[in-house]
């Protein structure tokens, strides 16, 4: 009869031990899909920036008609991109068509002097500014959730329970070269 107690509280134990392991795991990965979440958010609103930035652009310099479509093609490659790992891809070309913009931008001097311009400009960096925090934040979040089902004891059973390694938010591939620098 003891043995009957004693191996009755083992099994309770475990399987409260077990309840938590999931729950918090649970937690994480909504805690990842919220970062993420928070990412999308100022991707969107960078998004809602560009027709505005283009079409002041298009007033100016006219005969840029093909950075101004990488732009809007870039643009709508994230807009349509569904997971976030292809979302981060496309947001990878949009920065380039960006700084592809940017740089057109800096050949009309009445231009980078425009008032809607320059608001518009300083809105962007504010958004990439976010956009920077938030993929910081989200890069953390998924941290503690693939340190968590990588771990022991959720190791042994969290791929059985459906949790997955998620991808953290990498940086562009320029990013990792050594920029060049002439005087």
């Amino acid at each position: 009869m003891t043995i009957a107690i004693i191996l009755l509280v083992i099994v309770v134990v475990l399987l409260v031990a077990l309840v938590a392991l999931y729950n918090n795991l649970v937690k994480l990965r909504n805690m990842v899909d919220n970062a993420w979440a928070q990412v999308d958010v100022q991707l969107q609103r960078r998004l809602d920036l560009i027709p505005n930035l283009v079409e002041t652009v298009k007033a100016y310099a006219k005969h840029e008609s093909q950075t101004l479509e990488e732009v809007t093609h870039a643009r709508a490659a994230v807009s349509n991109a569904t997971t976030p790992e292809s979302r981060m891809g496309a947001n990878s070309r949009l920065n380039s068509a960006l700084k592809s913009l940017f740089a057109v931008a800096e050949s009309y001097p009445e231009l980078k002097a425009n008032q809607n311009f320059q608001q518009l400009q300083a809105e962007l960096s504010e958004t990439e500014d976010k956009i920077s925090y938030m993929r910081q934040s989200f890069n953390d979040t998924v941290m503690k959730y693939n340190t968590a089902i990588q771990t022991f004891p959720a190791v042994l059973l969290a791929g059985a329970m459906g949790f997955k390694e998620r991808p953290s938010f990498a940086a562009d591939a320029p990013a990792h070269s050594v920029p060049k620098v002439t005087f």
